[in-house]
């Protein structure tokens, strides 16, 4: 929240600087963040911001600003990850900065790169509980959900403040950084000269080699070559590191098969030979050596336990020693940066025709596969009016598929688990969805950040729920002028549109929403490309039209009430007849 008023700490009633002579706090923080080669920083204007926004801009960084903080953290964490170099938003203090918290707390556990820096208010009366405006000890609520946290109180510590926290969001395993500047610091004034000086070229090593143990690489090749049942796991890791030369002469050298999580689809192509996308229940039963490469033994991977093969083994290729061993015993440990890892291990292995591989376990994951692969097919075929979610992305395979360089953002329940298995991916980083905790409300800010920080073409496909928690910035795809396009999916409600409430009140059940809303209307209202579709041949022209069109838009897909199904297994909670859609 943000107040009108003044009034708001020690600065305000204090004379301005005389310029050009004398700068501000402000000034330095925006010549640190240039010092620091930031490109775009993300935002939402009050105080004590606003004027270190404008000055920003003044300095040739793009300043993106948003209706919520929060968005404008997941477009930060997403430029981080897509660019490989430290995002940035700013936020004012108290609940501007709460907003913002949850998306550097979502890009520490996603291992995204992203500097939140806030404007707080004065300490002294926070520290003795006053009451004064905005009077939260952000420091010490950051900490807790953060990879690093620090507070600026004076004008001259501001480039040593930004320094470290680029240093910290880079480093080991990338995350979220908070830095906390007060508002003296902010308004500090400083004779130009003696700000300048301040200003020094420091250098951070963004991605810093960090070379793997010889004895651990020799160990992980031993164990790989023996292995009769291998198979590669990749992660967004992977994808983030940009491995994926050295992911591919891998796989090319031992053509041992590959199955990529969510985010690492595309890292090689999804429907090449070596693709297991199709049998990972197969992949977690009857593998006995499991390479997991930038990937994570946790909850989509059921912790390592599961369906897993008890007798398999796992070789571990990660930065972060902490993780090894985690869930589950590790047997080939590599702690390294995945470049360097990849590179001992490439070298380190034979030839396919030196492994201990079954010549059986390929053929039969490709035959398997083939299967698979035909069978999923036939649920994309029909063509039903009104339309589910499989018939709606069949019109969206088709389109996205032809352009691979879009980069494609996605979130919702069905929206999210029913595109992912249906549409390939062809090159790295070009799918962006929830990830790791699998949070709602990502999906506008992500879009933001992926077409800011690439230049590229965006297509964000949402769920009816999941465009909710963000909808209102697709106004700020519509600002900037971005070559976004939003497609709603909209089957009225929380997984689907047919809720009854229990106690049978006039009250709409608690997952049902609206399956007559016009969310074409939205784009409509900030001057954006709209299309309100019905059949999948009406959306697959409307989407070829609107990517074309490299301009904002938004299709609001129309689905069956009915198309969908509640998550968690608890659908007989609520049995309804279909909803009458109005078209």
């Amino acid at each position: 929240m943000k107040s009108g008023k003044e009034g708001c700490g020690c600065v305000c009633d204090k004379p301005a600087p005389k310029f050009p002579e004398q700068v501000t706090g402000m000034y330095i923080l925006a010549r640190s963040l240039k010092m620091m080669g930031v490109e775009n920083v993300y935002g939402l204007v009050g105080i004590p911001i606003t004027e270190a926004a404008y000055i920003i801009q003044g300095e040739g960084i793009r300043f993106v600003g948003f209706r919520h903080e929060q968005q404008a953290g997941m477009a930060a964490a997403t430029d981080g990850y897509v660019s490989g170099k430290p995002g940035v938003f700013m936020t004012v203090s108290s609940l501007g900065f709460m907003n913002g918290l949850t998306a550097t707390a979502n890009a520490t556990v996603n291992c995204y790169p992203v500097v939140q820096i806030s404007g707080s208010s004065v300490r002294e009366p926070i520290d003795l509980e006053q009451g004064t405006y905005e009077g939260l000890d952000q420091l010490n609520v950051a900490k807790p959900v953060v990879k690093a946290a620090y507070r600026v109180l004076k004008a001259e510590d501001i480039p040593t403040g930004v320094v470290r926290a680029f240093r910290a969001a880079a480093s080991g395993r990338p995350g979220g950084v908070y830095l906390d500047i007060t508002t003296p610091a902010l308004g500090e004034i400083v004779d130009r000269d003696k700000a300048e000086a301040l200003l020094k070229d420091v250098p951070v090593d963004i991605a810093p080699a960090m070379l793997p143990a010889p004895e651990a690489v020799e160990r992980a090749a031993k164990l790989l070559a023996g292995a009769r049942k291998p198979a590669f796991l990749l992660g967004k890791g992977a994808a983030y590191a940009r491995v994926e030369d050295l992911v591919k002469e891998l796989v090319d050298k031992t053509g041992i098969p590959y199955y990529p999580m969510s985010m690492a689809k595309g890292l090689l192509p999804d429907n090449g030979p070596l693709s297991a996308l199709s049998v990972r229940s197969t992949i977690m039963e009857q593998s006995d050596v499991v390479v997991l490469i930038g990937a994570r033994l946790n909850w989509l991977l059921s912790r390592g336990h599961g369906k897993w093969n008890p007798d398999g083994q796992f070789v571990q290729l990660d930065i972060d020693p902490q993780e090894i061993d985690c869930n589950r015993h590790i047997a080939a440990p590599v702690v390294g940066d995945l470049r360097s890892s990849l590179r001992a291990l490439i070298d380190k292995l034979p030839a396919k025709e030196g492994l201990s591989m079954d010549p059986a376990w390929v053929p039969g994951l490709q035959k398997e596969s083939a299967e698979k692969n035909a069978k999923f097919a036939e649920r994309l075929a029909p063509q039903t009016v009104p339309m589910n979610h499989w018939s709606a992305l069949s019109a969206a395979k088709k389109v996205l598929e032809a352009n691979p360089d879009v980069i494609l953002v996605n979130e919702g329940a069905n929206t999210l688990d029913d595109c992912r298995d249906s549409i390939d991916m062809f090159l790295p980083r070009h799918r962006i969805d929830c990830a790791t905790w699998a949070i709602m409300g990502m999906s506008m800010g992500s879009a933001v950040g992926a077409a800011v920080a690439t230049g590229k073409s965006v297509c964000a496909i949402v769920g009816d729920s999941a465009f909710g928690f963000s909808g209102m910035d697709f106004s700020t795809i519509c600002r900037f002028r971005l070559p976004v396009t939003v497609c709603v999916f909209n089957n009225g409600g929380i997984y689907n549109g047919i809720g009854e409430p229990l106690d049978k009140t006039s009250d709409p059940a608690p997952t049902t929403l609206d399956v007559n809303a016009r969310y074409d209307k939205l784009g409509e209202a900030f001057g954006a490309r709209t299309y309100y579709v019905t059949t999948p041949a009406e959306y697959e022209a409307a989407l070829k039209e609107a990517i074309e069109s490299k301009a904002p838009a938004l299709i609001d897909v129309q689905l069956a009430a009915d198309a969908g199904k509640e998550s968690g297994h608890i659908g007989y909670l609520n049995p309804a007849p279909l909803i009458d859609i109005k078209v």
